[in-house]
């Protein structure tokens, strides 16, 4: 988790794109939490390998594992080259059996892993291909082939970014194998690479098929998984915080609602999530994602996206306004 995150830009710009919060919970936790569910054991630990994200987010990033009775480890990656290089920075911590996960996505499955297979690759049918890595099975479901961003139609079924192996240590001796000789696919060192050396050799790879997959790559990705989240956990949604103000308005079912939210004179939802401490007043607001600390006055918004500590007092309909910004149609 790296990575800049330039396609969520503002909202990236001063929290980490998998720190932004779906539904009241940080992407990163959100995914670590499904990843335990189907994972059927306990997690002795999750290693986050990040760019320089500052102390108090490795923090809140060790307290994620804790919450689930592991331990938790910060590494770093300090140069984009590649998913291979970004696991080989985690080194240390890979031993055992092992799940890797890219945490700008988040996914529904019914699953639990398969632990008698050498690894199990999360993938999912799409309509485009060619914008992912993809697998070839053969008659017995094996994979028999991994494909990156194939110019030519080989296979429907992406591998969205989720994969376990029952021997970490055998993943990087081909992980080091490939680094060692600088082998690169598009200028990185690639763990497709790294995958298809391992089907050479015999490995014996799984699906694991996901119900839904959700990207947080960009605004309206985000806001879409937001409404989604929120759907599948609609009973939880439905119990607001007693510390949450609502007078004379109407809230449409599944909204978050955060601690010492305000609301007045407004219609909220459905699939709105209202970060602690944000105001909400004589708005209109449906499948859009505030964050904290934020006031909204007058607004009209829809597949919007406002951040933390940001005001918003105007008649758009559609925005994407970033922390700490204030954007004031009213006082002209």
């Amino acid at each position: 988790m790296a990575g800049r995150g330039s396609r969520l830009r503002p909202h990236t710009l001063t929290v980490p794109k998998p720190l932004i919060p779906i539904a009241g919970k940080p992407i990163v936790q959100r995914l670590v939490e499904d990843i335990a569910k189907v994972a059927g054991e306990e997690i002795d630990e999750v290693a986050f390998i990040i760019g320089d994200f500052g102390q108090e987010i490795e923090k809140s990033l060790i307290q994620i594992a804790e919450k689930l009775g592991a331990k938790g480890s910060i590494y770093y990656q300090h140069d984009p080259l590649g998913t291979a290089h970004a696991i080989k920075c985690a080194e240390q911590s890979m031993s055992g059996d092992v799940v890797i996960a890219f945490a700008d996505t988040l996914f529904r499955a019914d699953f639990v892993l398969d632990k008698n297979s050498d690894g199990v690759i999360w993938v999912k049918s799409v309509e485009d291909p060619s914008a992912f890595g993809v697998v070839k099975l053969d008659n017995y479901g094996f994979i028999t082939d991994f494909v990156e961003k194939p110019e030519t139609f080989v296979s429907d079924l992406a591998i969205i970014g989720i994969y376990y192996f029952n021997s970490a240590e055998k993943l990087m001796e081909e992980i080091n194998y490939i680094m060692d000789n600088n082998i690169k696919n598009g200028g990185e060192y690639q763990l497709t690479t790294a995958l298809e050396n391992l089907r050479a050799k015999g490995a014996k790879f799984t699906l694991g098929k996901v119900n839904d997959w959700m990207d947080c790559g960009n605004k309206n990705a985000t806001v879409e998984t937001n409404s989604k989240i929120l759907e599948y956990e609609r009973e939880a949604m439905n119990i607001h915080p007693a510390s949450a103000q609502i007078e004379n308005s109407l809230i449409i079912p599944p909204c978050f609602i955060g601690e010492n939210v305000k609301i007045s004179n407004s219609k909220v939802g459905p699939g709105v999530s209202l970060g602690n401490n944000t105001t909400v007043v004589n708005s209109n607001i449906e499948n859009s994602l505030i964050q904290e600390n934020t006031k909204i006055n007058h607004g009209n918004l829809s597949n919007s996206m406002i951040g933390n500590s940001a005001q918003y007092f105007g008649v758009a309909r559609e925005i994407s306004l970033g922390d700490y910004s204030v954007l004031d149609f009213l006082s002209k």
